[in-house]
């Protein structure tokens, strides 16, 4: 209990800092309706949202009045679609990536809901809202000759430990610099995450046994005094700076540098060789962390053996000549009317409307012989039928 009072009491805090030196910035500033946006923020910080989430949405909010204040609006009574669609494109024009122009436009349509609410924005603003497409990538997953080639070249025990517990648990590398030496449990090998990172609901990974080990030999060595689990020479904790640099020199070392793996892909590694094991995508997502199993599907996309098994021995077909033209086709489709009994307790409800199918109620499927002249691929034209809908 009094962890977890603690733990709340630095992310309020933490909030609390990161607010302050924001509305700081924004008192400095002569932008277009400011004492809105500075409300706007307040606003998000009563609904307890989190200190990362109150940066990304100054900087896209901020960014989109500086732009405002640029063309000589003077306030968001003036806003228009035009200005928004400028907005993209001069986001675009600056190099910024779909994604992230996507995401600066959903922070940015929040905010004018918050306007439009308190009739600060016109309401022809949200009606025809703008969609930035966005190409959806396959997770990047380091190969598994690059993999031992990685492990082979860690000496340090701390750098060890750290790429071997995001390479098992599929941790992202900002929850493991967070992680506090109370939540490991060794003797049950597993990680407790009191708050996930992104959807901040807290979940249990687990570790391997060459992962235990590593953090068990780093345990041993590290100063007792620090509360989180991984810090840096000098310091209480390690930033993201630190351990991409890190990671990155080992790279180099291990001779694979140029293959463009980053430490979220320790995260993409670990799901893609979990699910080439078997584990469900439903276990996995909870593994991750994913608040939608869509997100874990991407996953399964990349790591899908069915269909490769079926492209190669369809392809050894083709290429032993199995396709040949006196092959049938469709040799290997059962015929329709086969096991016709497991159709026989459904044929009376097959059609809600008997008198648009005539000939089927003569012959229902599965029973008799069909009517001399039916034709199979060409339905009878009846009541309510156009044979031109197909």
């Amino acid at each position: 209990m009094e962890r977890d009072f603690l733990i709340g009491y630095h992310n309020f805090a933490g909030k609390q800092r990161t607010l302050s030196r924001i509305l700081g910035k924004l008192q400095r500033q002569a932008l277009p309706d400011v004492s809105s946006f500075q409300g706007y923020l307040q606003f998000l910080y009563r609904r307890d949202v989190s200190a990362c989430t109150l940066r990304t949405v100054f900087t896209a909010i901020h960014g989109f009045l500086v732009f405002l204040q640029r063309k000589g609006r003077a306030s968001l009574s003036d806003l228009s679609t035009e200005d928004l669609e400028a907005f993209v494109e001069s986001e675009q024009d600056r190099g910024l990536k779909p994604l992230s122009v996507r995401g600066r436009l959903h922070q940015l349509y929040a905010f004018l809901r918050y306007g439009l609410d308190r009739g600060m924005v016109p309401a022809d603003v949200l009606v025809r809202r703008i969609r930035i497409k966005v190409p959806e990538a396959l997770p990047r997953a380091m190969d598994a000759e690059d993999v031992k080639k990685l492990l082979a070249v860690i000496r340090k025990v701390r750098d060890r430990a750290m790429i071997l517990v995001l390479l098992r648990t599929g941790m992202r590398i900002g929850e493991l610099l967070r992680t506090r030496v109370s939540d490991v449990q060794l003797d049950e090998r597993k990680i407790q995450l009191v708050v996930g990172e992104k959807n901040r609901t807290g979940r249990v990974v687990y570790l391997s046994a060459d992962a235990c080990q590593a953090l068990k030999e780093w345990i041993r060595s590290r100063d007792p005094g620090k509360p989180l689990l991984f810090y840096g020479q000098g310091r209480s904790s390690l930033s993201y700076t630190a351990a991409r640099v890190m990671f990155l020199r080992y790279l180099k070392k291990a001779g694979i540098s140029e293959r463009g793996y980053s430490l979220h892909g320790l995260r993409h590694t670990c799901a893609t060789e979990l699910l080439n094991a078997g584990m469900r995508l439903e276990c996995l997502q909870q593994l991750l962390g994913h608040s939608n199993l869509e997100q874990t599907r991407r996953y399964a996309r990349l790591t899908d053996k069915t269909r490769e098994a079926e492209y190669f021995q369809a392809m050894a077909r083709i290429e032993g000549g199995a396709h040949h033209v006196d092959r049938p086709i469709l040799a290997e489709v059962p015929s329709v009317f086969e096991e016709a009994e497991l159709l026989a307790p459904h044929d009376q409800n097959v059609y809600e409307y008997p008198g648009a199918f005539p000939q089927m109620v003569v012959a229902p499927l599965g029973r008799g012989e069909l009517p001399e002249g039916f034709n199979l691929y060409r339905l009878p034209v009846g009541p309510g039928i156009n044979p031109e809908d197909d």
